[in-house]
């Protein structure tokens, strides 16, 4: 079992007590720890309290009657003891069930409804790509049991690299000070969005993520084949944090598909509030259908809109030019515009062909009002062309029922009449955003060739179109709000941020970065005319820093992973030792190495041992460890100067 910092510690002072609270045969007496806790027994509190870990996990300061009172969160603590797998950081009181809860009670037994998940209450702690997750031991942190190791995974991370890209240097300059420039960041999102946390809490105007959809699909570079369990708290997680960076009159968009769109609605409600739901907005991504798709042929995405409070929040309208609309008519359906004559033409027009379809049609020629029978005042026309009688195209019942959804026209010849051709989805356009996101630019298919005409290539999957991003940064933010798009992939959100005068973070683990991410980014600068480049006038410039964090187990990690033979494990192995680098502290990494039912492993099987005994909360180095000379000497003096200038030359 895996331990955490916090039971080690209750463990070792429990110990003090001798055969109080242990058996004969080591086994913890929980009940007897229970009932001491329950009665404050003198010596026991007195015990744990000198201790600092728990004491700083377990006490709240509260002001009464102006005085500071520290409270002991006893319940809180009591509560480790009362599960079956309470030495494990994995413990979760959400156990086995996914459902709609309310006070630990099922929606059978009461009206106030949340979403209740097994290890709702913890942090996953592994990756996001798919050899993080599949390799990945004890995956999930305890918020209170693990609280320490938890600290110690999300406190601020070293910056490294940290280069700028401007008009000036699109090749990109080292920089050595942080001015709230647009921000890219090549790191774990999770972790680096808790480094952003001390600078921009509260400022972030706009969210937009497309997260991995939990599809099982295999074609996602992220980790798209979570358990329900891992991909709920794996979103958790990062909503959780992103509500702290949103601002109070901010805005949140999801994208997401049928796999999780309801559970993902009820899990953002409980972190932003069910009262600042705004919005659950079907995207048109594939008018004609994924025909793959069982039963139905999908047509569409969702966002998922929430504010973080809605109180105070403006949406914008979207820019619709009056003369989109100059084509249409109204009546008191809705709008119309002239369609298809309805006289027959074609080989089948004659009356002869189809005798059932002559039939007079009397026309009040003043009113030009309809009728199909005859009425004083009103002029008998007949489907007539240069003298041949021919035939409508409706019969005569169907006339008489879209009666109203006729236009007539006079001409020289007499009257001709048409058929009123209604809106469908996409064509009649509006400056309030709609409940349906429609437009023909919005498809998916159009996203992969902004991707393709800008890299004469498909190297990306499932890129969003720059149309569909603007609308949304249009509806949610103005000029010079900041926009922050944690999953950032092919940056797409980056680009129509910079295109629309928005500042912007951006974030992603992925290698692709470079590659794509920052290379697009450099082609906007440049003044690249694809997306919604025509549409806002866009001549190029503007700028951002690249920064990524400073790898520490995460770089051994991938080494591990991409080893090809048992020599070039054993060395990256061998480097770690070495280095000092954090393994399990149970593991004598040495020794596995030595032991012969290890050397008879299959390659794979060793790979995954290491990934495992790989301390996960050391993925990259903590900003306190800059005082470390040693950390120091891994960092070049533009590397030192970045970080105090982006924390604030704070005490590390």
């Amino acid at each position: 079992m895996i331990h955490s910092k916090i039971m080690e510690t209750t463990k070792s002072i429990l110990k003090e007590f001798g055969n109080t609270y242990f058996s004969d045969k080591g086994t913890l007496k929980r009940n007897k720890v229970i009932e001491d806790l329950d009665a404050y027994t003198p010596m026991l509190m007195k015990a744990l309290l000198a201790n600092q870990l728990i004491h700083d996990t377990y006490t709240e300061s509260v002001v009464i009657d102006d005085k500071s009172v520290e409270i002991f969160k006893l319940n809180q603590f009591i509560e480790m003891f009362t599960y079956k797998e309470y030495w494990q950081d994995s413990y979760t009181k959400f156990e086995n069930k996914i459902g709609l809860t309310a006070g630990g009670k099922f929606i059978d037994e009461t009206a106030d409804v949340v979403l209740d998940f097994p290890f709702k209450d913890t942090v996953l702690k592994a990756g996001m790509t798919k050899e993080d997750q599949k390799d990945a031991d004890e995956p999930f942190l305890h918020e209170t049991i693990a609280k320490a190791e938890i600290d110690q995974l999300l406190e601020p991370k070293i910056f490294v690299n940290a280069t700028k890209y401007d008009q000036e240097n699109l090749d990109g300059t080292s920089v050595d000070n942080f001015d709230d420039d647009n921000l890219i960041i090549k790191g774990n999102n999770l972790i680096a969005l808790h480094s952003l946390k001390e600078r921009y809490a509260g400022k972030v105007k706009l969210i937009y993520l497309d997260p991995p959809y939990n599809t099982r699909g295999d074609s996602f570079l992220y980790n798209d084949r979570f358990s329900e369990t891992s991909w709920l708290t794996f979103i958790k997680n990062r909503l959780e944090i992103a509500y702290s960076l949103l601002s109070n009159d901010g805005i949140i968009f999801i994208q997401s598909d049928d796999n999780e769109q309801a559970y993902l609605k009820l899990l953002t409600a409980n972190i932003f509030g069910n009262d600042n739901f705004v919005a659950t907005v079907p995207v048109v991504s594939n008018l004609k259908g994924n025909q793959d798709q069982y039963g139905f042929a999908g047509t569409h995405e969702y966002l998922t809109v929430f504010t973080k409070d809605k109180k105070i929040t403006q949406f914008n309208n979207l820019i619709i030019d009056d003369e989109e609309l100059n084509d249409w008519l109204e009546d008191e359906v809705g709008y119309y515009k002239k369609g298809a004559n309805l006289k027959a033409t074609g080989v089948n027009a004659p009356r002869n062909k189809r005798p059932n379809l002559y039939f007079p049609v009397y026309i009040q020629p003043d009113t030009l009002s309809i009728s199909l029978k005859e009425k004083q005042g009103y002029i008998n026309v007949l489907p007539i062309t240069d003298g041949q009688d021919m035939s409508w195209r409706w019969q005569k019942d169907t006339m008489q029922r879209l009666i109203n959804d006729i236009i007539v026209i006079p001409n020289d010849k007499g009257f001709s009449l048409y058929k009123k051709q209604r809106p469908e989805l996409g064509d009649l356009p509006s400056k309030k955003p709609k409940s349906i996101f429609y437009k023909p630019e919005y498809s998916s298919g159009n996203g992969t060739n902004q991707i393709k005409k800008l890299f004469n290539n498909k190297i990306f999957s499932f890129p969003k179109p720059e149309q569909l991003i603007s609308d949304i940064l249009q509806i949610g933010s103005n000029e010079n709000d900041t926009i922050l798009d944690f999953f950032m992939g092919s940056a797409t959100t980056q680009a129509v941020a910079m295109k629309m005068n928005r500042r912007f973070i951006g974030i992603e683990q992925m290698d692709y970065i470079k590659t794509v991410s920052v290379e697009r980014l450099k082609k906007v600068i440049a003044g690249e005319q694809g997306g919604i480049s025509k549409d806002v006038n866009w001549q190029g410039g503007g700028s951002f820093v690249y920064a990524e964090l400073m790898e520490k187990n995460q770089g051994y990690l991938k080494d591990v992973q991409q080893a090809e033979t048992t020599k070039q494990l054993e060395d990256v192995v061998h480097r770690m030792i070495a280095s000092g680098a954090d393994f399990d502290f149970r593991v004598d990494v040495e020794k596995v190495l030595q032991d012969p039912e290890y050397k008879a492993m299959a390659l794979a099987d060793k790979k995954q041992l290491i990934v495992k005994v790989i301390d996960k909360n050391q993925l990259y180095y903590a900003y306190s460890d800059m005082d470390d000379c040693d950390v120091q000497e891994l960092m070049s003096e533009s590397d030192i100067a970045f970080n105090k200038s982006f924390y604030g030359e704070r005490d590390l």
